[in-house]
């Protein structure tokens, strides 16, 4: 065998210890991230804590009407009188506290999905939520107990009631709306958003 024939083995046994090396390298590299991708996903999911509050939403109800101001305003002194149409979102909803801690009501927003984006509203107070119903006596909307905003929940308690928004829209755009859903924002704590899975009664 000459020299050169020798020195060619010698590198193509080289060549396949290197290549043996490689593969090993890549095994324990696939290895290793699997493991530290592993850990990762235990230490998220571990993190991750229920939520400090729970919701149902019970019932919607909602009132398409052609509004015109009286043209005086809260003094009696005269005014121009203006007119519009809009559409009062009622929703009964129950609200439970599942952490250990008190859970503080801030404020409640109806939120429509119409084809130019999202229309919000925010929720009346309980005074306003009554008041409806003495302005519009035949409004078909069952009249339960108002929800009270800014409302401290207890541990464990469960809060249920009814609340009211309005939206300054035609029958027409409420009607092709894309999107309905109630957002409970709570001080210090993540809002709950709930997404209604009863049908909308139209008055």
């Amino acid at each position: 065998m000459s020299l050169l024939h020798q020195e060619e083995q010698d590198d193509a046994a080289r060549g396949e210890e290197l290549t043996r090396g490689s593969s090993h390298l890549v095994v324990a590299a696939v290895v290793a991230t699997l493991v530290v991708a592993a850990a990762i996903a235990a230490y998220v999911i571990s993190g991750q804590t229920a939520p400090m509050a729970t919701g149902e939403v019970l019932g919607v109800w909602a009132h398409a009407q052609h509004v015109e101001t009286s043209g005086y305003d809260a003094s009696g002194a005269m005014m121009p009188k203006e007119s519009f149409d809009q559409v009062m979102v009622f929703a009964t909803v129950k609200l439970h506290n599942q952490s250990k801690a008190p859970l503080f009501l801030w404020n409640i927003l109806t939120n429509a999905t119409l084809d130019d984006g999202i229309h919000s509203s925010y929720a009346g107070t309980a005074a306003d939520y009554d008041r409806v119903f003495v302005a519009y006596p035949n409004l078909g909307v069952p009249h339960g107990k108002a929800l009270p905003l800014q409302t401290e929940i207890d541990p464990g308690q469960t809060l249920e009631g009814t609340f009211v928004c309005a939206f300054k829209l035609t029958k027409q755009q409420w009607d092709a709306r894309k999107g309905l859903n109630f957002t409970f924002a709570f001080r210090y704590q993540p809002n709950l958003v709930l997404t209604p899975k009863v049908p909308v009664n139209e008055e």
